[in-house]
């Protein structure tokens, strides 16, 4: 792809909000979201054009972005008379950075390359700061040269692009990511309610364990925030059940044990009935606590 080539973005959330943000300064981005306030205050801070419809959005579009909600969402998106394949040029290349499911990738693979066009599946991992700050980890699944059509582009907000295999190995990669982080995280929520318990200074466990073998990025951004029951911030845990739920769906059709995910996804419905839906995934802790009983 040139430098400025025309892109869209579908999809304006804590995550698409920023990331459309770096697009628009070295590319003309068009925007579609299905809250117009959110597309009109975008125009309003970045350079960009606001559509009533995906299928606008894309047309006319090198490559069009998503980074919506679930399978469901990017399938109302992409699918249909409005939707983003109606509009897609031939030879333009569709890349979703939804965590979706390894299915959605490939039929949306099958879809794109019907009408001649390429497809990428790019989930993400680097929360909301990550993708403010142009420095998210991105796993992709696709062929190899659409990949390099388009990775020069994603490069803007990440760090760190990747292609992992064909289509679906992105969100695999990103299924390896979430069990990954949720074992993490149980683990550290009773690390730190154990010391709590035991009488010792937090902070200075951390600090020093945080030098061995137990330090983790959740470790250093998220402990001292867990110890003060912050959770107000970061990914929520409604999307995290929702990533698990694809995860071990997927575990079960490849024959994956993933006890402690199954487990930790548990817990993390007690942190919704504690009314934590929106609260950060470090909010495990918040259930060994006072606040868990």
């Amino acid at each position: 792809m040139s430098a400025g080539c025309r892109v869209a973005f579908v999809g304006l959330g804590v995550m698409g909000y920023p990331m459309a943000g770096h697009l628009a300064a070295a590319h003309p981005v068009s925007v579609y979201n299905r809250s117009v306030e959110k597309a009109a205050a975008w125009c309003r801070a970045y350079a960009g054009s606001s559509c009533e419809t995906p299928r606008e959005a894309a047309s006319g579009a090198e490559i069009v972005f998503l980074c919506v909600g679930n399978d469901d969402d990017v399938r109302s998106v992409v699918f249909g008379d409005d939707g983003v394949l109606a509009g897609l040029p031939r030879g333009a290349v569709l890349v979703d950075h939804t965590t979706a499911s390894a299915e959605l990738a490939r039929e949306l693979e099958r879809a794109a390359a019907d009408q001649e066009c390429g497809f990428l599946d790019a989930p993400v991992s680097g929360g909301q700061a990550g993708a403010e700050n142009g420095a998210l980890t991105i796993m992709v699944g696709g062929e190899s040269s659409t990949f390099e059509r388009v990775e020069p582009v994603m490069g803007t907000y990440a760090r760190a692009v990747r292609l992992m295999g064909p289509a679906g190995a992105g969100q695999l990669t990103k299924m390896v990511n979430q069990i990954c982080i949720a074992g993490v995280l149980q683990g550290l929520s009773e690390g730190l309610h154990f010391a709590e318990q035991a009488g010792l200074d937090v902070e200075a466990v951390v600090d020093v364990i945080s030098k061995g073998a137990a330090q983790s990025w959740q470790m250093e951004n998220r402990s001292a925030t867990m110890a003060r029951r912050e959770f107000e911030f970061g990914f929520a845990v409604d999307w995290m059940r929702k990533d698990l739920q694809i995860a071990l769906d997927t575990g079960r059709r490849v024959d994956a044990r993933l006890p402690l995910t199954a487990l930790v996804d548990q817990f993390y419905g007690d942190v919704q009935s504690l009314g934590g839906g929106r609260w950060d995934t470090s909010s495990l802790i918040a259930r060994l606590g006072r606040e868990g009983h």
